[in-house]
Parts: C-alpha cells; structure tokens; sequence
C-alpha cells in the first residue's frame, strides 16, 4: 500500500466514525471522548501535513505538465521558424543552407515531440492525484466536523456529568435530611428546656411553700402567744375576782 492509499485510508477511517457507538461502547465515555479529542486532533496535524504534501507534488506535476506544453510549443515555433528559413534558401537555390535549417527544424520538431510525450504522459497522473486531492481535502473537511462533533458531545456530557453530581449531591442531602431530621433535634432540645423550666418551676413552687409555711408558723407563734398572754390574763383576772369575795365574805361576818 502506497503512502498516499495510507493517508487516504486513515483519513477516510475517521471520518467515518460512529462517535455515538463508541461512546455506548466505552466503560467511561468521558475519559474516551477526551482521548479521541487528542487522537483526533492529533491525527488532523498528520493528515493535514500528508495532504499539504500530496498537494505539493500535485502542483509541481502541474508546473512541470505546464512547462511541457510551454516548451512542446516554443520548439513548435522554433521548428516552423526553421523549416520557414529553409524554405526560402532553397528557393534562392542554396541547398545545403535549406538542409541546414530543415535539419534544425527536425531538431526542433524532436525536442517539441518530446514535450508533447511527457505532457501526455503526465496528464493522467495529474487528474488521478487531482482526484486524491479532492478526496483527502473531503475527508479533512469531514474530520474537522467530526472533531467538532466530538467537542461538543464532550461538553454535553461534562455538563451532564455536572449536573447529575449536583442532583445526586442534593438526593444525598435529602436523604440525610431524612435520616436525621433536624426537627427531632428541635425537639429533643425543647423537651430539654420544658424539663429545665419545669424544674425550677418546682424549685420556685417549693421555695414559696417553704415560705409559706414560715409564715404560718408565724402566725401560729403569734396566735399561741396570744393565747398565753390571754391565760395570763384570765389568770390575773381570776385571782383579783377571788380576792375581792374573800372580802366580802369577811365583811359579812364581821356584820
């Protein structure tokens, strides 16, 4: 297989490329459009090197099939000028000078035939490697569009791949959330202040009864004083009544 086949293959290999099958084909689709990114780019430098240079020679068959026709036509004229000249010496009767230009017109007519030969001969060259050319600039064109493709399936996935980390991390929350509402935290923490008040509740409740009941015995101090002093009262009382009708008893006697 000739280099140019080669290129022309290899080209036309990539561009045919089914971009979606591979990526359902590959175990991390990511990781494979990148690396096709690389190949592909990197593939485009080579062909586009290959191409440049199946063109160069196109052009140079072209130069050199061009000078052909140039050259095959100068030595036309230049056999015609020649054969011309030798005409009119034989007409002047000098033939050896007609011979000597006719021979130079034959000289002529041989470079100009030659001329002909190799552009002839280059013709068929030139339309094949014309159509190489125009095949290879296609697959180009269509590997461009394909390293374009590629790109853009490559974001498309990137941002995918984005947004099903983002959705899969708000799931994890909310199955977190889930898991560990933090409502029952709430909760828990106002059952722990309802105890905490109620307890000194208690406290407050205990220490008004503990007061009241220092009152109360106040209060009963106080009333059992004043039944003392009362019965000492009534004591004091009693014992003045008595005396008083001890007198009246020794009043009446004395009578």
């Amino acid at each position: 297989m000739s280099a140019k086949q080669s290129i022309f293959g290899r080209v036309a290999q990539l561009a045919k490329a089914n971009i979606n099958a591979l990526i359902d084909s590959a175990e991390d689709p990511q990781k494979m459009l990148d690396q096709m990114v690389r190949d592909y780019t990197q593939n485009i430098r080579e062909a586009e090197s290959a191409v440049a240079t199946t063109i160069g020679q196109l052009r140079m068959l072209e130069q050199d099939h061009a000078e052909d026709v140039r050259d095959a036509e100068e030595w036309g004229n230049k056999a015609l000028a020649a054969s011309t000249r030798a005409d009119q010496f034989r007409s002047a009767g000098q033939s050896t000078e007609a011979d000597k230009f006719d021979n130079l017109a034959k000289v002529a007519l041989q470079r100009q035939m030659q001329h002909e030969s190799e552009a002839s001969a280059s013709a068929p060259q030139i339309e094949a490697q014309t159509r190489v050319v125009d095949q290879l600039k296609d697959g180009l064109n269509k590997m461009h569009g394909k390293l374009q493709e590629l790109s853009a399936k490559r974001d498309e996935l990137n941002a995918r791949q984005k947004t099903v980390a983002a959705q899969a991390a708000v799931q994890d929350s909310l199955k977190a959330f889930d898991v560990m509402d933090p409502l029952s935290e709430v909760s828990r923490f106002e059952d722990k202040v309802r105890r905490e008040e109620a307890r000194i509740a208690g406290q407050q409740e205990l220490a008004a009864s503990s007061l009241d009941a220092q009152f109360e015995s106040l209060e009963e101090l106080g009333r059992q004083s004043e039944l003392e002093a009362r019965l000492a009262a009534l004591k004091a009382g009693g014992s003045g009544n008595a005396a008083k009708d001890g007198e009246k008893i020794v009043s009446s006697e004395e009578v």
